[in-house]
This record gives structure tokens, sequence and C-alpha cells, in this order.
């Protein structure tokens, strides 16, 4: 038996079939809009009834295009460069043009060589952080166009259009987020050599250093990918810097692995960002405090440029893109080892007011000294319960006294008003308890949502008051809150204290407070005000009741004072509920971490009906040396009385 071979209808086929010519064909396929509308439906049906297909290269030939672009990239390993060439295809193919990747693998000598490959095949060409020396690209431009130059700032583009990045401004927007959080020490971690991006960034270590000279910005060598941020952590660490800048997240990546190995928190040992936001930068352990570059965006824009080009047309540069601050958990404040040259308290300080910042506010001592700063918590992950928490909180000889996401606990966040079941909602973080089943991570998070702020004075006090929201995870309002914190000097002591009043409110429905405690699991009556202090060692914990973690957990004492001793000498932290309200049990750890808070829900559900308010508050005293418990009372009386709540 005799095998059929089918032959493919040809534009003949179809102009004779159709009854016209076929000039009238080609003009159909190509969507021109000189042929008569009721022609043109007939010319497309006898297309498709015998399958007839145009010839891309003889349409190629006809227009005089490919219909094609060519992209060469230094590495397609890296994310940045992924999310530009997604952002061109995607946009180029909605215009019936097809894009071909070239990759140099970081050789700036391979690029002129492809480029000139790749435009004898495409109708023009994208370079994207070409290596290339500035003449040489100058001239290699010139002679592909139409071409467009991405991430690279050019003195002479030879009239192509360019869209780069002010990387020099890029670095000084995370320098100045590391000298907030009181880093004097960095180390940047150089990315290759021919990379023009990294002379960029290098160009903005040299404005940096000239703007603040008392800062220490050491360089290490090492590369754009994970493997070389890997390589980079014993040098890091010989560096002795409190923060590192890295070339690219990629390069971060690596670093963070390796810390991790060999037991280096972050960012309580070392702070750690990256460069170009990248999709995982969000899901690092800790999350990467990174700036993000818009690159699908780019990518997009980039296409709208070149096709002006490739039909005849021009457009003008655009301003250089900014880079903008990503600020995630794997940032903190500089290590306690390192302020050990603030030790001596400050005797003379006369005022503190509230200072706004990025995403935060700043209770400032006599307006030069930081004593806490309080996180409006957006950028917390949302297994985390995102929510505002004060970290760093000090002495007022700069000795910090809290923790955020530790590697014990990640949710925990300093001080923060923290619940693990709110009807059935976490505002703890973290895993929940279930009976019968155990801790187990749940999608039941929720947030609390700063909706309104006023930083004021009441006599001699800083006062920050807020109005909150407390959705769930779908985003729907449980409770509204009306939150105080007031600052408040005790100079006679040689301290400072902290007031917190919170007043919930079940607007919505009836509210229930629950806890592991409650659910089974004995001594876990976890939920309130907590104060997750930091890892350094605690010397004694007491209450009126006694000494002792067993003393203090699950007792109603008024007070809790924890006396630490660490490399810059001893410090107390008393805990204090209000006289004016209910004294709760205490939820207190000591043995495996350092944390306490007064517990809402203890043993049993609390039940708040709809219509009714919750009154919670805490006091802390923060004193540079050590206390004994005689002293206590005394001390706690001097505190002046709380701010009125809304």
């Amino acid at each position: 038996m005799s095998e059929q071979v089918r032959v493919r209808a040809t534009i003949s086929d179809v102009a004779d079939a159709a009854g016209v010519s076929r000039a009238t064909v080609s003009r159909v396929m190509n969507n021109q809009a000189t042929v008569n509308a009721d022609l043109a439906r007939r010319v497309r049906e006898v297309a498709d009834q015998l399958r007839y297909r145009p010839s891309n290269v003889a349409r190629s030939l006809s227009l005089g295009r490919t219909q094609s672009i060519a992209v060469i990239v230094p590495d397609l390993g890296n994310p940045m460069f992924q999310g530009v060439v997604h952002g061109l295809t995607e946009a180029a193919a909605l215009e019936g043009y097809r894009v071909m990747i070239i990759e140099t693998d970081e050789d700036p000598t391979a690029e002129p060589t492809a480029a000139r490959e790749a435009r004898a095949r495409c109708d023009a060409v994208v370079l994207v952080s070409p290596g290339t020396a500035e003449q040489q690209l100058a001239e290699l431009v010139s002679e592909l166009q139409p071409a467009i130059v991405l991430g690279r700032g050019m003195v002479d583009h030879s009239g192509a259009p360019e869209l780069a990045f002010d990387f020099a401004a890029a670095v000084g927007t995370l320098t100045d987020h590391l000298t907030e959080l009181g880093h004097r020490d960095l180390v940047y971690l150089n990315g290759p050599t021919s990379s023009v991006a990294n002379l960029a960034r290098l160009d903005g270590f040299d404005r940096v250093q000239a703007q603040h000279p008392q800062l220490r910005i050491a360089q290490l060598s090492c590369g754009s990918r994970m493997a070389d941020g890997y390589a980079a952590a014993e040098r890091v660490l010989a560096s002795r810097a409190t923060a590192v800048i890295a070339y690219n997240d990629l390069v971060a990546f690596g670093l963070l692995a390796r810390l991790n190995e060999i037991g280096v928190a972050v960012p309580q040992d070392l702070s750690v960002v990256g460069f170009d936001d990248i999709e995982l930068a969000a899901y690092a352990v800790p999350p990467l405090t990174t700036v993000a570059v818009p690159k699908l965006e780019l990518g997009r824009r980039a296409w709208e440029h070149l096709r002006a080009r490739i039909h005849g047309g021009g457009a003008d540069d655009e301003p250089n893109f900014v880079p903008e601050l990503v600020r995630r958990a794997s940032t903190g404040p500089v290590a306690p080892r390192r302020s050990a040259r603030r030790r001596q308290p400050r005797q003379t300080v006369s005022s503190l007011a509230w200072r706004h910042d990025q995403n935060a506010d700043v209770l400032m001592a006599d307006d030069s000294l930081p004593l806490l700063r309080y996180d409006r918590g957006e950028q917390m992950a949302t297994v985390h319960s995102p929510r505002p928490y004060a970290h760093p909180v000090h002495t007022l000889a700069g000795v910090p006294t809290t923790a955020a996401s530790p590697r014990d606990h990640r949710h925990q966040h300093g001080l923060s008003f923290a619940a693990p079941d709110v009807n059935g909602t976490s505002y703890w973080g973290g895993r929940t308890f279930l009976p019968d089943v155990g801790p187990t991570l749940l999608a039941n998070h929720g947030r609390q949502v700063v909706v309104q702020r006023l930083a004021d004075r009441v006599e001699q006090d800083a006062v920050l008051r807020e109005r909150l929201r407390w959705e769930d995870e779908y985003g729907d309002t449980w409770l509204t809150e009306h939150r105080i914190l007031t600052g408040s000097l005790l100079p006679e002591a040689g301290a400072w204290a902290l007031g917190w009043r919170s007043k919930l409110s079940a607007d919505v429905t009836d509210i229930t407070f629950a806890s592991p405690a409650t659910s089974g699991r004995h001594g876990a009556g976890y939920g309130g005000i907590f104060w997750r202090l930091d890892t350094v060692a605690v010397k004694a914990v007491f209450s009126e009741l006694g000494s002792g973690e067993q003393s203090v957990h699950g007792c109603r004492t008024p007070w809790v004072a924890f006396v630490r001793q660490g490399p810059q000498g001893s410090t107390t932290v008393i805990l204090e509920q209000p006289s004016d309200g209910e004294i709760l049990p205490w939820f207190c750890r000591v043995s495996d971490y350092t944390g306490a808070c007064p517990a809402v829900a203890w043993d049993a559900e609390r039940r708040l009906p709809y219509g009714s308010t919750l009154d919670l508050g805490l006091n802390a005293v923060l004193l540079d040396r050590e206390v004994v418990p005689d002293e206590v009372p005394a001390l706690l009386a001097t505190l002046p009385a709380s701010a009125p709540i809304a």
C-alpha cells in the first residue's frame, strides 16, 4: 500500500482558490488594512480550508524584517537578568516578535562578537549590563542599530536609547539604613571586576565615605554567584564588620547559608543586605533586606523604545531608575559587643521625644541617643503575624534589651502585643497548638495595621498614640485598638521607663482570647504585651514572691525583674503591671530563652462581648546596674501617671 504524502498549501494555491492575486493574499495574511473586508474574509476562509500557514522566512524577506530580536546577557543563571528578559519577551510577543537570548558568561570580550552575529539574524539587539569598554561599546552600539543598552550608564551612547540604574544612590540608601541601626563597620562583597554595575556601586561607596568619614567601609573580592558568597563567609567574619553589603542577592544567599552552618545569627551577630530584590529574597532565612530593581518593568520599557527604533522612530532616554529599599529581617541593630563604647550611662539626659523614621518611630534622648525603635512591622513575614513592635530597646547607656526574630523563635519580635488565638486567628506567629494534634503550622496568621498615629508630649513625657485594626487572615477586622507608648525619664534612679497601654474594642462581634494552655498544653498560657529579651545571660529573675523562673511563672504578682550580666556589665529590666488594672498571671521563660508577659488567657479563655472593651498595660524600668528585690517597690513608685487613653 502506497503512503500518501500531504503537500503543504502555498500562497498560489490560496490565490487560485479565492480568485485573487498572490499580492492580495500576502496583504491579508500580513493584516494590512488596504484590502476590502469582505474580500479579506473570503481569503481567510479559503486559507483555513486549505490549512495554509504563511512562511515566516518568506514573510521576513517580504517585510525586510525577521520579527525577532536578540538579548545579550552576562549570566542567565541570575534571576535579575531573567526578570528583565521575561518582561521584554512578554511585551514583544504581544506584537508578534520572538526573542533570542545569548549568554556571555560574564565575559565582556565575548559581547561584541555575540552581538554582531545576533544582529545579522535579528531586527535589533538588547545589551543588558554590558561590560565592554566605553569607547568600544559606543562604536558597537552605533554599528548594531537598532539597539538599546540596559543597566549601563554611558557618556557617549551614539544615539541608542538607554535605561540605567542609579546604583550609587542605591548604595547611599543601604548605608543610610545600616547607620540608622548603629552600624559603623561595614564590608562590601565586590562583584566581578569587569562589571560596570560593580564599578557604579564602588562609586557610591566613595561618595558615602566622603560624606561620612567616621564609617569604616572595607571591600572584599567576591563575585556574582551564590558559591562566591558562601566562600566569603570566613573572610567577612575576620573583617570584624557588623554589617555586610553583598554585590547582589545571590551572593547574599550564599553568605547566609554559610553563616547559618557555622552558627552566626543574622541579624543579631551580623546584618546582611543584598541588591536586586529577586523573587527569592523574600523567602531567604531570614528574609533579605535589599534594594529593588523593577526588572519586569525595565524589560517592558526596553521593548517600547526598541519597537520605536525598529519602525524608524525614536524615544528620549529616561531618567535613571533608583532602586528602592526593601527592609526585611536580615538587618538589625549593631551587635551588643560593638556598643561597649557607649557603656557609661547618660547622666545628663534632659528630654525625650519621638522622631518619625521610615516605617518606624524612634524615641530619642536629647535628640542624639536612640532609646527605642518602634517599627510598624509592615515588612514582617505573614507567618510571623505582622504587627508593630519595639526593637531595639536600649538602656540609657545604650545596652540593648530586646531581640527580634531570634533563631529559637523567629516570630518573636522585641516588645509587641502578641496573642496566639483570637477567634481562631493567630496574632503571635509561628505554629498553632491544636488539641490531640500538637503544634501545627496553619494559614491563620492575622496582622495589626496602624491606621492613625500621633506623637506629642504630656508634661515631661514623650507620648506616641496609635489606632490599630486587628485583621484576620482574610483581611477582615476583628478588633480595634487604641495604643499609647510613653517614654519617661527617672533622673534620680539614672534610668528611664517605658509605658504601654492598650484598649481593645469588640466593635464587630464577640471576641474570645485563647492560648495553648486553654487547649490542653499545660503552662503555655502565653499571649499579651510580650517582652522578648535578647541573649545576654540572665543572672537572676525574681518578684515579690521569690526568685527563679518557677516562682514567677503563672503567679499573680505585680512585677518581675530580670538582672542580666553581659559584656558591658549588669543591667536590670523591671516589668510591672499597672496598679489600676487586674493583675494577670505572668508567663515567664528563662531556661530556653528569656521573655515574659502578663497572660491574657492563662488557663481559661477570656471573652470580650460585642460592644465591650479590654484595658491592658505594661510598664518597664531599664537600669544600667544590678537591682536587688528590696529596691524595686521604691523604683516603681517614681513612675509617672499614665497618659489618658482614648
